[in-house]
């Protein structure tokens, strides 16, 4: 079962599905969910196999997202589980040019899965993505547990802009474990509007060989109580900055 949630206010899916209760067979396995341009949404308690993102938030593609401006809002994404061989547990964007801010994730259980939550836009899309807060994660098995990145380069059309650069601000990353990962955490901005104030606290990744080092580019943020150590541009003190209250 496939639900697209698109430009809705007030919605709430819930198939009282907490990790750790038991599944019943009489429930429709939901393959894939998606908050587009939407406002004062909540998924929760929703056990999810997929060959997509688990949840997705989006809000407009490009030029058409940028004129329509319906930004996707106060979104909560709580106590969702499941696995997804080739995406992420939750993914926010690549389609964000009509804005995504207010989004809360917690409570997520991925296991063998490609990626955890991941953020992704790049240059044309607009928009921005902030006020995100990611907390209480548990992660198994997937390859890269975070990931705030580009390398979202479809278009619709020849008439894109490439001058529309998108606006990533404001993540709250904390209380994440994750065991048996291939990859470290993977952050990359865009040179002409670096991702900023990026804030971890509490994160442990656990099984990583020596070499898989994070790797970071035109980002900048705060972290602490992080293992293994992010990268440099990550390791200003929290205590001192705007991370403080995580």
């Amino acid at each position: 079962m496939l639900l697209n949630i698109l430009a809705f206010f007030w919605v709430l899916i819930s198939l009282n599905l907490r990790p750790g209760k038991k599944r019943h067979h009489n429930i429709f396995p939901i393959l894939f969910l998606c908050a587009d341009s939407s406002t004062n949404v909540c998924i929760e308690d929703v056990y999810i196999e997929s060959g997509d993102d688990l949840v997705a938030v989006k809000s407009g593609w490009d030029q058409y997202g940028i004129k329509m401006a319906q930004p996707s809002s106060n979104i909560i994404v709580r106590g969702v589980s499941g696995t997804t061989p080739t995406c992420s547990g939750v993914g926010i964007g690549s389609e964000m040019s009509g804005g995504i801010f207010n989004v809360t994730i917690e409570d997520l259980n991925v296991w063998d899965s490609a990626a955890g939550v991941r953020i992704k836009t790049d240059k044309g899309r607009g928009g921005y993505i902030a006020n995100i807060t990611v907390r209480h994660i548990v992660m198994e098995r997937v390859k890269i547990p975070l990931r705030i990145s580009t390398g979202s380069n479809d278009h619709p059309d020849e008439r894109w802009d490439p001058k529309a650069i998108p606006i990533v601000k404001g993540i709250s990353i904390s209380d994440v474990i994750c065991s048996n990962s291939t990859k470290a955490p993977r952050f990359q901005g865009i040179e002409e509007a670096p991702f900023s104030g990026l804030c971890m606290k509490n994160i442990n990744i656990l099984g990583l060989k020596s070499s898989a080092i994070w790797h970071c580019e035109f980002v900048s943020g705060s972290a602490g109580d992080v293992f293994p150590a992010p990268c440099p541009q990550l390791q200003n003190n929290i205590s001192a900055s705007s991370c403080s209250n995580i």
